[in-house]
């Protein structure tokens, strides 16, 4: 066997070692079988982080084989069911081929509405108390693509505001993240759809991901998440359409992300956010099908990108309406520095 064929297994093992190597430290374990064995022994109850003997022990998601990931999914579902009372549809979506995702947003239809927001802390069972949001909207002055000047926490009784457009952010998806890069257990990779995926089980919360982030997309958990004070109501409001790499419950101290709702999006479905959108400003699909609307309008229209200059290689266009320019021809100038790429 070559050593690159060899790398992969290394890299797992690695990855292994530090993330057990981690918390063995995290839990002050001693030298020997037997004392690690009894300084494992509480995780059965630890609750605070949701890590437990089984998540501890689980191997690596690109280790496990069918039947070990039935065993997980077997677990969640016991877990998720004693929590809300509420038995999930829970599967491993995996990735379809020929397929790279990509989304393109029309800021010259966005109207600030903020709808993508909560229908995306819906769909993905993020927490309400307090509230984790992947989504941001940015008010936007007219004339400038400077995030720098954006406004996330404007209030207005009506929107849009003439003043003003709206540019919401989320995860780029980015062909080259950086996040991944500075995961020091791999709890956090790029699948072959393009989507840059988060295991909970795996990742142990040192939020390197989320500073080496350009676009701060991703969430973290300082305390246990709840879809709702009163447990009765939380499980009114939980999803129950589940994929282990999506829209399962969190824990304390994890990071989350979008992820462009996979567990809608590897079936045929459009995310969330997209639906929702009451002016079609959202467009969503397969960058490798040249009939697909996504893969016409960066083919098309004059499209570009947030922080070019960082390499990160977006898979989140943003665009303007041509009647936009010719309105508000400045708008589409990016007086930050930030790069513009054209189709």
């Amino acid at each position: 066997m070559s050593d690159d064929q060899r790398l992969p297994d290394t890299k797992a093992r690695a990855a292994k070692s530090s993330r057990r190597s981690f918390l063995r430290g995290s839990l002050g374990a001693g030298a020997g079988l037997v004392a690690l064995a009894a300084a494992l022994e509480p995780l059965k109850d630890f609750d605070t982080s949701g890590m437990t003997m089984q998540t501890f022990l689980q191997k690596h998601y690109k280790e496990m084989t069918p039947e070990d990931m039935e065993q997980v999914l077997e677990r969640i579902r016991t877990e998720v069911e004693q929590r809300y009372d509420v038995r999930p549809e829970l599967r491993d979506v995996k990735p379809m081929d020929g397929v790279e995702f990509a989304y393109a947003l029309n800021l010259g239809r966005c109207i600030g509405c903020r709808k993508c927001v909560h229908a995306c802390v819906a769909e993905n069972n993020q927490s309400r108390s307090p509230e984790i949001q992947y989504i941001r909207v940015l008010e936007m002055p007219r004339g400038s693509v400077d995030i720098e000047r954006g406004n996330h926490h404007y209030d207005r009784p009506t929107v849009p505001d003439e003043n003003h457009y709206y540019m919401p952010i989320q995860c780029h998806q980015c062909a080259n993240p950086p996040c991944v890069k500075v995961c020091p257990v791999e709890a956090t990779w790029q699948e072959p759809d393009g989507i840059t995926v988060i295991d909970y089980d795996w990742c142990i919360g040192c939020r390197y991901c989320e500073a080496a982030c350009p676009y701060w997309a991703r969430r973290f958990n300082f305390v246990e998440p709840k879809l709702a004070e009163d447990p009765e109501k939380a499980k009114e409001v939980l999803n129950p359409d589940m994929s282990y790499l999506s829209n399962r419950p969190r824990h304390k101290g994890v990071m989350e992300k979008c992820h462009f709702c996979l567990h809608r999006t590897r079936e045929g479905k459009m995310p969330a956010c997209l639906e929702v959108c009451p002016v079609g400003a959202r467009k969503f699909g397969n960058l490798l099908d040249p009939e697909s609307e996504v893969s016409q309008i960066v083919r098309n229209k004059h499209v570009f990108v947030l922080k070019q200059e960082v390499g990160t290689r977006p898979r989140f266009f943003y665009y303007f309406d041509q009647d936009y320019h010719q309105n508000e021809g400045s708008a589409s100038h990016d007086d930050s520095g930030h790069g513009k790429e054209e189709a």
